[in-house]
């Protein structure tokens, strides 16, 4: 997926709405986490080449939700990228944990389907035209699941210094850590941030990601470098509950 590969190592950015409050979930559903919709913008070397929108909703099914993420370019990137790449993600959450169920990704005439099947231990699909079928790591999460996973994490003030992440027709580690805090200028004005990094082990492509408390730590800012010089660059633009 050509889009899919310009915005990887934005993919793990966490986009999701916390609930301040119990009574914004039915009383039998976990607390933590209510519907939404963001959209942010997307910069490569100061330029505007694309943009995302996110939606967060409940499902058919008791505590269960649908997580989607479509991404979009922009101008002349238009040319080279002229199919969306749109993410689908149905998870629980339980004991304050996301527990992904499917994954769909689809660009185009290429696709990315995943089946959890937690009870076998195993997630089961395809990657393009390649059968996929691989041994779960109890935690592991799909590429839209891991978002709300370190939100709850933070949320719990407890994240993990690694994940592990389905891509494509990998599982794949990456370490996180907190790095400090900053005010920074959004569109919705000045907010105090937590710094969040993430990357693979001996690979020098890190992901920052700064995430504000006073929004539920909804990450309003993202930023992926390699080798200490920045790459692309998500900003958020809007965010409605």
């Amino acid at each position: 997926m050509r889009v899919g590969t310009m915005f990887a190592g934005l993919l793990a950015m966490a986009v999701s709405e916390l609930a301040a409050a119990q009574q914004a979930t039915p009383p039998d559903a976990d607390a933590g986490i209510a519907p939404f919709s963001a959209r942010y913008v997307a910069e490569w070397r100061g330029i505007t080449v694309g943009t995302s929108n996110l939606q967060l909703k409940h499902d058919a099914e008791p505590q269960r939700y649908l997580y989607k993420w479509t991404i979009s370019a922009r101008g002349i990137f238009r040319l080279v990228y002229s199919s969306d790449l749109t993410q689908r993600s149905w998870f629980t959450v339980s004991g304050g944990h996301a527990r992904p169920d499917r994954y769909l990704a689809e660009e185009g005439t290429s696709s990315v389907g995943l089946n959890f099947d937690w009870a076998g231990g195993h997630a089961l699909g395809w990657s393009e035209n390649e059968q996929v079928d691989l041994r779960l790591i109890p935690g592991t999460q799909d590429l839209l699941s891991i978002q709300i996973e370190v939100m709850l994490d933070l949320e719990n003030g407890n994240l993990p210094k690694t994940f592990h992440i389905i891509d494509k027709d990998k599982i794949k580690e990456f370490v996180y850590a907190r790095e400090g805090t900053a005010t920074i200028s959004t569109a919705l004005g000045p907010l105090d941030t937590v710094i969040v990094s993430s990357r693979q082990p001996s690979n020098d492509r890190i992901l920052r990601m700064w995430f504000s408390p006073s929004r539920g730590y909804v990450p309003v800012q993202a930023e992926r470098t390699r080798g200490g010089k920045l790459e692309f660059a998500m900003r958020i633009q809007s965010l409605n509950r």
